[in-house]
């Protein structure tokens, strides 16, 4: 790509710098050229440029990028680190955390965790709906009360406090921050756009003695629900008088398209083209059968697109308005209607439940030492129901750990009277599949044998453990070469069995969390559209619901791209959400929506 005019003026800039521009823009190419010009020319020995982002596939993406990058030499790739903004803070936070009371002993409470650890409080409360505002705050304040007596007493530090914490650890140091900025004189920030109040903090903070680039897409702020700041570009302009240039009219990403003009004409409503190169926007039957069938063959025909070009790393997104979508795609791949055939994918799901799902299979691959083996599975899926739900746990959920163990305590009792187990318990049902599990005959290959496991889970008479098996289903750790196999079946070859399965799962669970070798996407992929932010794919197919009607009126409306489809509910987050979405695609992107009430965002609808 040769470098435009205003992608020069980046690299002729010096001090602090704020590069704006839109998807495909060339933000991360010019970037990276940056910080291979600063490594070159400014750096001393020792001294690197750091380069953070939010998410670990982009963190991936722009490490395949600087290695791809025939412009850069061996020795500057070498001097350019990339992370995610949690790994960086959790660096500094296991170094100097003593400073603002943490002991000196840490682990990392992962967001499953977190939310077991926090079920006492929640399981007060009823659901969030019916809370008054009052309530809502008292909420608030138990759990971080809760989430800081873990940190400061325990040390158990959860990822909305490491950005809090370090901020106070660089405020109150003039000697770390200085410290850092001799290691990192240059920072480079991606999705500036959406850093929230901590963030800003540790970014200003050090902003004092290290040089600072910012990147940015102003329209691309789509997290302002958890704190991002439509002010937080002129906070940054206000703190450092940066130089300021504007890649928005450049489009590298899917040039030769239209896609990115049609995403900037969804912001405004204001459609200039009749038809836009690279969208395709298609009405679809609002009937189960025949909206399954729309959505399955509709990827047909992308996946056959992109194999037929010849293309080896292909990638085809699904992307949904909500968690719940992401699961009815997922659904309809692997059963297809009308006996069509399944189509492989990966599922983006909510990893609380699929986290501590794997923990139990981990579980019950580990052999009873101590005789208390059942209470400790009962333990898990005690964990299991209280942590699922993440933030929003449902009162279902938490009436069904405390069912569990009720039950669990019913049955200790009666067995130590001499009673059998009541015919009718829930852990009936349980205690034959987990005895089933228990029986297999384990092999040593942590893939076969993990896969049994799940298996067995999967096919039982026990509905909780059905629920356990899906949603691991789409979990991807155990790879070749991945830590975690490698761990397992080390463990095997020391012990002759999975001695230490939970504790090894949990530790890779913590690094997955943590590592920045996440893959690109490939293949076919389902997510809503939040997870999209800052990938592209090969073509996109955004799939929303469609209203259930009753005597001509719509009487449900859930899983829109705008709030029940609703043109009083349009607002700036719906528009730069559906943006994002279409922008992904990198030479086509599909809409799919219903024939009887299309996106109210879509030409001539808005």
């Amino acid at each position: 790509m040769k470098l435009t005019e205003k992608q020069l003026e980046v690299m002729a800039a010096a001090g602090h710098l704020l590069v704006k521009g839109g998807p495909g823009s060339g933000k991360t190419t010019v970037s990276i050229l940056k910080a291979a010009q600063i490594a070159e020319q400014n750096l001393r020995p020792g001294q690197r440029v750091l380069f953070l982002s939010f998410a670990r596939a982009t963190v991936s993406r722009i490490l395949e990028a600087i290695e791809q990058e025939q412009r850069v030499s061996v020795e500057q790739k070498r001097r350019i680190d990339v992370d995610t903004y949690h790994s960086f803070f959790w660096r500094i936070l296991k170094t100097h955390g003593y400073l603002v009371g943490l002991p000196r002993r840490l682990s990392i409470l992962t967001p499953p965790s977190e939310a077991v650890a926090l079920s006492r409080i929640r399981s007060g409360y009823a659901a969030a709906s019916m809370l008054t505002h009052a309530e809502k705050l008292m909420k608030k304040e138990a759990e971080e009360e809760e989430r800081l007596r873990l940190a400061h007493q325990e040390g158990r530090v959860c990822f909305d406090l490491f950005a809090p914490l370090v901020g106070s650890i660089l405020i109150g140091s003039r000697r770390i921050r200085t410290l850092l900025a001799s290691v990192y004189p240059v920072l480079i920030c991606d999705e500036f756009q959406d850093t929230n109040a901590e963030q800003w903090s540790v970014v200003e903070a050090l902003g004092e003695f290290t040089t600072i680039l910012a990147l940015a897409d102003p329209d691309q702020r789509i997290y302002d629900f958890i704190g991002a700041d439509p002010q937080r570009l002129n906070h940054f302009v206000s703190a450092f008088m940066p130089t300021e240039v504007d890649l928005s009219t450049d489009n590298h990403r899917s040039a030769g398209t239209d896609i990115g003009i049609f995403g900037d004409d969804l912001l405004t409503g204001q459609f200039r083209q009749s038809s836009y190169n690279g969208i395709h926007c298609c009405l679809y039957e609002p009937h189960d059968a025949r909206a399954k069938t729309t959505l399955v063959t509709t990827a047909y025909a992308a996946r056959t697109r992109l194999v037929g070009a010849g293309r080896e790393d292909w990638s085809l997104a699904i992307l949904v308005p909500t968690k719940k979508m992401t699961r009815f795609v997922s659904d309809t791949f692997r059963s297809p209607p009308a006996g069509m055939t399944e189509i492989p994918h990966v599922a983006s799901i909510e990893w609380e439940a699929a986290i501590l799902g794997a923990e139990i299979i981990a579980f019950l691959m580990q052999p009873d030492v101590d005789g208390h083996h059942f209470e400790q599975f009962i333990a898990l899926m005690r964990n299991y129901f209280h942590g699922k739900g993440g933030d929003a746990p449902t009162q279902g959920d938490l009436k069904e750990a405390e069912n569990l163990q009720k039950a669990y305590n019913e049955w200790l009792v009666r067995r130590s009277a001499g009673q059998e187990i009541r015919k009718n318990s829930i852990l009936v049902a349980m205690l034959a599949v987990y005895c089933e599990a228990r029986a297999v005959a384990l092999t040593g290959d942590p893939d076969s044998d993990w896969r049994a496991i799940r298996r067995i889970l999967d096919r039982g008479a026990c509905r909780r453990l059905n629920g356990v098996a899906e949603e691991v289903r789409n979990i991807r750790l155990l790879q070749r070469g991945t830590q975690l196999r490698q761990d397992l079946s080390q463990d095997w070859r020391d012990n002759g069995a999975y001695s230490n399965a939970l504790a090894i799962t949990q530790r890779a669970l913590v690094r997955e969390h943590l590592s920045t070798h996440a893959k690109p996407e490939t293949g076919v992929v389902v997510m809503n559209l939040h997870k999209a932010k800052g990938k592209q794919f090969s073509e996109v197919i955004i799939f929303e619901s469609w209203p259930r009607m009753k005597k001509s009126q719509v009487v449900v409306n859930y899983d829109r791209l705008v709030r029940h489809n609703d043109r009083a509910m349009i607002d700036d987050g719906a528009r730069y959400c559906f943006r994002v979405a279409v922008t992904r695609g990198i030479l086509r992107t599909t809409i799919l929506t219903p024939k009887n009430d299309p996106c109210v965002l879509l030409p001539g609808r808005s």
